[in-house]
């Protein structure tokens, strides 16, 4: 079984909401704060306190800072969450959040996303609530993310710059592709950091199928009457991916159609969603309208990794939009090994009743020997069979995606 988080934006969400929420559910302050004291910056402190939203109680985080004039750029936040040796996944997440935030504001000022400059975002209390809300998820084992339509407010907000309209341009930025709505409510209820975290962690949708084991409200500052101003969380077990039962593993394809890019841009663009931590990247010829003939490009994505992947995307196509589906993918184990061909090693990657020879290692050794690359296939497949007839599925190492077998 693997564990899931969907939150319900039904008031919006704010990234102070989102930690309350989660803390509201369960995740303890003290190893929250734990994981948060790693980052290499002082002068905060973090509270929950329980609060009442129109008759509903939840939880209210309070993250109280040293006020700063410090502007921080994208580089200097990645450097902070870099030096903060977090775990794996926080560090994952959190950065996927930023990374989100940067592209959005890089588009808004027109510039490269590593040259934009934080101002609300950037102060310690947004990060705090960004990298908290990380911490949070892994103190609780989530590993899966999942997200409501989400509820936007009306009139204007105060930002840096001024006035703006609410909600502000870069939380409708940030939301591009995610179901939104807007309610007839004079109150920022989506803010950017809450738009950012749900558009980068998370896949939309209902509440996913789970044994629900807890819930939580988190309350944002507003209190407007005749609204409970909280985000609701859902944590459940859901089926894990390695069975083929009801509840696969859940990721995100993203696509985009092209009929301007030559065939070596989206081969280019294939291997760059490869490196960018896409599970699977291919292209698809389509016919689009008025006979045009153009390419579908595909990348099956982990949600935790969508900003990147949705960037990497549209600069090495120069699509003008991507899109996104919701899928479940049920990954036979595969496992990685080793065989020999005239004292040469060549991987092969095992799986339940099949041998596949890595081809790059393959062709390695058919330049070295002169033999046929056909050939080398067949010996290695043979190699490894010998070597392992007692033993049909060896342990060696475990690989759920391997090179270029992806699904």
């Amino acid at each position: 079984m693997s564990t899931a988080a969907w939150f319900h934006c039904f008031s919006g969400i704010a990234g102070d909401m989102s930690l309350g929420a989660l803390v509201d559910a369960g995740a303890d302050v003290a190893e929250v704060r734990g994981l948060l004291e790693r980052l290499p910056v002082g002068g905060w402190s973090i509270a929950a306190e329980p609060v009442l939203r129109a008759g509903v109680a939840g939880t209210q985080v309070h993250v109280r800072a040293e006020e700063t004039s410090v502007v921080r750029t994208y580089g200097h936040i990645a450097g902070m969450v870099d030096e903060a040796r977090l775990p794996d996944r926080v560090r994952q997440r959190a950065m996927a959040i930023f990374d989100a935030l940067a592209v959005a504001e890089g588009r808004l000022h027109r510039r490269p996303p590593e040259q934009v400059h934080f101002h609300e975002v950037g102060a310690i209390d947004a990060i705090i609530d960004i990298v908290g809300t990380c911490a949070a998820l892994e103190v609780l084992g989530i590993d899966t993310v999942h997200c409501s339509a989400v509820a936007t407010g009306t009139g204007m907000v105060r930002a840096a710059h001024g006035m703006l309209p609410n909600p502000a341009p870069a939380t409708l930025e940030l939301l591009r592709g995610c179901p939104t709505y807007g309610l007839d409510t004079p109150v920022e209820l989506t803010t950017p950091t809450g738009a950012a975290i749900v558009s980068a962690l998370a896949h939309f949708g209902a509440l996913p199928a789970m044994t629900v084991a807890a819930t939580g409200f988190g309350a944002g500052t507003a209190d407007p009457d005749g609204r409970p101003n909280l985000l609701q969380i859902v944590i459940g077990e859901v089926a894990d991916a390695s069975f083929a039962g009801a509840g696969g593993q859940s990721l995100v394809v993203l696509e985009t159609n092209v009929d301007d890019a030559t065939g070596e841009t989206l081969a280019h663009a294939v291997e760059a969603l490869l490196d960018a931590g896409a599970a699977d990247a291919w292209v698809t010829s389509i016919l689009m309208k008025k006979g045009r003939p153009a390419h579908t490009v595909h990348v099956l994505a982990d949600p935790a990794l969508l900003g990147q992947l949705a960037e990497v995307l549209r600069s090495e196509t120069g699509t003008l939009g991507v899109r996104g589906t919701t899928v479940q993918r049920w990954a036979s184990t595969r496992e990685e090994a080793t065989a020999s061909v005239d004292d040469l090693p060549v991987r092969v990657k095992v799986s339940p009743g099949r041998v596949k020879v890595e081809h790059d290692d393959a062709a390695k050794v058919a330049r070295l020997t002169g033999r046929p690359l056909r050939e080398v296939v067949s010996l290695a497949e043979a190699s490894w069979r010998s070597e392992h007839h007692d033993h049909p599925h060896p342990h060696q190492h475990l690989d759920p995606d391997p090179g270029d077998d992806r699904d």
